[in-house]
């Protein structure tokens, strides 16, 4: 948009705000008075921003109040998980307007029906969907297809709901999950910290200094890739670590360890780890195996990023039973490093997510090139 450049700082806080008064708008541009509500005037008459009401002071003025206008428009975030598809449609100022859950199979149609539930006739400025892939990224930082075909079908199959026009930016979902938790959950007032998912698949999201760490290949925390087996007389394989601690060899290690005395044998890691906590002998076992290997993948992210605190989030790293045994194995092999439990939960990617394309969606506006994450 063709904004000078007062307007697009206004514009910059009153999105970050989401409402503020002239004098708060003036706080945070630092901009004057004068030059404030000049680009008030020049957002209004864009639609860009609108007056909402009027708030008193503590000398019995009153000041007005400035919120988002409808120009302002939309964003939409799309979470491709392995089993669900999670969909968020937002306000530029981080508002919650839709969202929508489906299996992924139903990928498309979730996206539709949210895009439907979003008001009629405001533009929709970014779209952001989250991959459980690498993600490259061009010149001008939009992503592209996923890398490999991970997730190349499920994102084709959703990219033809999408609608046309709309810049479409791709991110790894370990990333997105990790901005959830830098920006709301369990790392917190973190700057530095590694975010690692356990599930079906293995994943590492990296955060330095507040921003997300992507690589030159934008593969930064593939620890998938982490050379393994590596011993005498064994070949490491493609992705061996994954196939290792994944959930899937997590079920198959339980299978061969139960015994007809245990009972049914859990076909869930949600079964496994609840007959853990009721103190079942060979889940415990089981768990205590897999904590241990959790840890030492643990320590290799310590020995190489020092992170200072590590987040465990995914399908079975999130499970609170796991942490002693991860303390335990990481403190033997590495320097001290504080281990905690995701606490955004399944919503995490779909919450970083939303986070990116807000930013992005703020950025188509004011034309600004940078992202604060």
């Amino acid at each position: 948009m063709n904004l000078s450049e007062s307007a697009r700082a206004v514009f910059a806080v009153l999105a970050e705000a989401g409402t503020a008064t002239r004098p708060q708008l003036a706080a945070g541009a630092r901009l004057s008075k004068p030059t404030v509500s000049s680009a008030v005037a020049e957002l209004e008459t864009a639609d860009l921003a609108t007056h909402s009401g009027t708030v008193s002071g503590g000398t019995g003025r009153s000041a007005a109040v400035y919120g988002l206008g409808p120009a302002a428009g939309t964003v939409l975030a799309v979470d491709l998980g392995p089993a669900q598809t999670r969909v968020r449609g937002c306000a530029l100022d981080g508002t919650l307007l839709a969202e929508g859950t489906g299996t992924r199979p139903e990928a498309a149609d979730t996206v539709r029906k949210v895009l439907d539930t979003l008001p009629v006739g405001v533009p929709l400025r970014a779209i952001v969907v989250a991959v459980g892939d690498v993600t490259a990224q061009d010149r001008e930082g939009a992503g592209m297809r996923p890398a490999t075909e991970k997730a190349g079908p499920v994102f084709d199959a959703v990219a033809v709901a999408l609608p046309p026009g709309v810049p479409v930016h791709l991110e790894n979902n370990v990333n997105c999950a990790a901005l959830a938790e830098l920006h709301e959950g369990a790392a917190r007032g973190r700057e530095t910290f590694g975010y690692l998912r356990i599930g079906v698949g293995i994943g590492l999201g990296v955060v330095i200094g507040g921003q997300v760490l992507r690589g030159a290949n934008g593969a930064a925390g593939e620890v998938a890739r982490l050379p393994y087996p590596w011993d005498d007389g064994r070949e490491p394989r493609h992705e061996a670590l994954e196939e290792r601690i994944g959930s899937p060899s997590l079920l198959r290690r339980a299978a061969e360890a139960w015994q007809g005395a245990d009972g049914p044998c859990p076909r869930t890691a949600e079964r496994l780890f609840a007959l853990a906590e009721e103190g079942h002998a060979t889940a415990c076992k089981v768990v205590a195996l897999h904590a241990a290997e959790v840890g030492r993948l643990a320590a290799a992210v310590a020995a190489v990023l020092d992170p200072g605190l590590i987040v465990l989030g995914g399908g079975t790293g999130a499970f609170p039973q796991l942490l002693p045994g991860v303390r335990a194995e990481l403190g033997r092999l590495s320097w001290p490093t504080e281990v905690v439990s995701s606490t955004v939960g399944d919503s995490g990617t779909v919450v970083g997510a939303s986070r990116l394309a807000v930013a992005r969606g703020r950025q188509t506006v004011t034309g600004g090139t940078g992202m604060k994450h």
